[in-house]
């Protein structure tokens, strides 16, 4: 397996040009984010990625968490790892100061996130979990409750996870079977999850369930939920650890990737009950619990970007160094590294410039979001708002599912190579398998931006992104230039059929709504493809006005003008060609069920 260095001039670029860190920094609550500080803060994360995390990638696949005598163990060096992770603040970098956080916005721990995950998946699901019980807890739990429990886990010291999966009830959570009883001023839960990640390890000395749970009298679906803090150790009220609690995992599910990550079934009350604190109010713990999913959909769909990246830089790396033929463009006898053969060149640039193109809107996604939380007008928060809840869907689903695609693009460039478990290609796609399915399955997140994000406001939000994509092409027209040009084409076309697609399917959704969710995921990857590229677009844009005014560096620059315009010849180009399966939902609701 090749190492992993953080692409840092890529992350920059798409801070800067895309998310607009500069501006972000001068917003209230954000003005510790300075051009050095995010530096500073890019540069030594990637250290930590390529030379702590990057190296156990390939032990934490090939070792696995194991389950011994009722203790989960994670692979070697993980622990330590973890460590160093937590000394070095990084947990804390996103949050609040108030309990411990350094305040930095958003859009740079997101970056981060990329960096950890790129180096090693496995390790990275933890902290990501932590981001989920933070949020949850700093948004509806008790004074007491983020007294107790949020300077530790904006520390990393201790580890949150969330809890909803059941054997009889995955997607649809209201099926669950988890009870609780009041007993005073807490809860005691009984019942079984499923599928918990880092469940149960051995890397913090306590770990926070954020558990749904059904109370006796409470209404049926999801309407009866409520949501459950239940701590591995109770925690008395000066901080300290106190009993263990009754959860104990139970197995550890084997898997097709991120062995290093325990995927954990957990029994809840095998002894009494265990103890439990409600978080919000009764009844109300799916509207808590998805200020955990909300996060956790937007850095799933980051892995995606982040699998894709370390799938690129190991197929590139691989290309530069297998000798193989004497390709067409060769000037002489002998033969050369594969990375000379069209094909060969066509598969990187696919890679690399879709990479770009999902690593643009992750950022431009968590830069919307630091501005509902930070700025100071009303109006604009709204509107920020709605952009982050349109595209949380489409980054998470777009982003996933070429991930995958891209770790066997990655896996292609080997050849038969790629197929040996020993170069380390195959592991990138066995990881990259899950993000497509947990986090909301992306067919349930194409559900989400047809029938409840585009339903709800008579497609507002989508039309309002469509008229900033339109409004771009008088900026390109302005800049002269071969490659601009040949951007603006497919741009305008898929623009043109992401506005006949978004109409379409809000007639649909409003009089038959189960065309339209048929027709959803063609709809989504539209989306996707289209909003990818009206970033390139400005990337490029901002490329050649680095280069119009001859500053920075020239070479970046050059190449990422080429990127944009591959990803515009091969990838917006074809577009268009999804309409007819967006349109198409009615032929398949029209296939009689018992044909199949």
């Amino acid at each position: 397996m090749t190492d992993y260095a953080a692409p840092l001039a890529d992350m920059r670029f798409a801070l800067t040009e895309i998310a607009g860190i500069d501006e972000i920094a001068r917003l209230p609550g954000c003005e510790q984010a300075s051009p050095d500080v995010v530096d500073a803060v890019l540069e030594e994360a990637g250290k930590l990625a390529g030379g702590v995390l990057a190296p156990l990638n390939r032990i934490g696949d090939r070792q696995a968490s194991r389950l011994e005598n009722g203790v989960v163990r994670t692979p070697d060096g993980f622990k330590d790892a973890y460590a160093k992770y937590v000394e070095g603040g990084w947990n804390a970098l996103p949050f609040a100061p108030e309990h411990g956080g350094q305040g930095l916005p958003f859009v740079l721990a997101t970056a981060v996130f990329e960096m950890w995950n790129s180096a090693n998946m496995g390790f990275a699901l933890c902290p990501l979990l932590n981001v989920g019980a933070v949020e949850a807890l700093h948004a509806h739990g008790t004074g007491e409750q983020k007294r107790l429990y949020l300077p530790k886990l904006v520390s990393g010291e201790w580890t949150g996870t969330m809890n909803l999966t059941e054997p009889q009830a995955g997607s649809d959570v209201g099926a669950l079977r988890t009870r609780a009883v009041r007993e005073g001023d807490r809860y005691r839960i009984t019942g079984q999850k499923i599928f918990i990640t880092y469940g149960d390890h051995d890397m913090a000395e306590n770990i926070v369930h954020l558990v749904l749970a059904r109370l006796p009298e409470a209404p049926p679906g999801t309407r009866g939920i409520s949501l459950f803090l239940v701590p591995k150790f109770v925690v008395d009220t000066d901080g300290s650890l106190g009993q263990r609690n009754d959860v104990r995992c139970v197995s550890l599910e084997h898997k097709l990737g991120i062995h290093a990550s325990p995927t954990c079934v957990l029994a809840y009350g095998d002894n009494g009950g265990a103890v439990g604190f409600l978080i919000g109010d009764e009844n109300r713990g799916m509207e808590c619990m998805f200020t955990m999913m909300n996060n956790a959909r937007l850095n799933v769909g980051l892995q995606g970007v982040a699998i894709a990246e370390r799938a690129y830089q190991q197929a590139r790396d691989f290309a530069r160094q297998r000798v193989q033929s004497r390709p067409v463009t060769a000037t002489s006898a002998g033969t050369y590294p594969i990375i000379h053969h069209p094909d060969v060149r066509r598969m990187l640039l696919s890679m690399r410039a879709q990479t770009e193109a999902m690593r643009a809107l992750a950022y431009y996604t968590a830069g919307a979001i630091d501005r509902t939380r930070h700025h100071p007008d009303g109006e604009v928060r709204a509107a920020q708002q709605r952009r982050v809840d349109l595209l949380i869907p489409v980054v998470k689903a777009w982003s996933t599912d070429l991930g995958v695609e891209i770790a066997s693009v990655g896996m292609q460039v080997h050849g038969g190579m790629g197929f040996i478990e020993a170069t380390g290609a195959a592991q990138h796609l066995r990881d990259a398998r899950i993000a497509p399915i947990y986090e909301g399955t992306n067919g349930i997140q194409a559900n989400d931006l047809v029938g409840r994000k585009l339903l709800r406001d008579g497609g507002m939000a989508a039309q309002e992104l469509l008229a900033e994509m339109r409004a771009l092409d008088a900026v390109l027209a302005a800049q002269p230039g071969d490659h601009i040009a040949a951007i603006r084409r497919p741009l305008l076309s898929g623009v043109d059929a992401l506005a006949l697609a978004t109409q379409w399917m809000v007639e649909q959704s409003a009089s038959a709504l189960p065309n339209a969710l048929a027709g959803a995921v063609p709809y989504l990857t539209l989306m996707g493809a289209v909003t990818g590229g009206w970033l390139m677009a400005r990337a490029a844009s901002a490329a050649q006005q680095h280069l119009a005014r001859g500053d920075g560096d020239r070479a970046f620059h050059q190449a990422k003008l080429l990127t944009a315009r591959f990803y515009a010849e091969h990838v917006l180009a074809t577009a268009p060609s999804l309409l007819p399966a967006v349109a198409g939902g009615s032929t398949v609701m029209a296939f009689d069920l018992e044909r199949f």
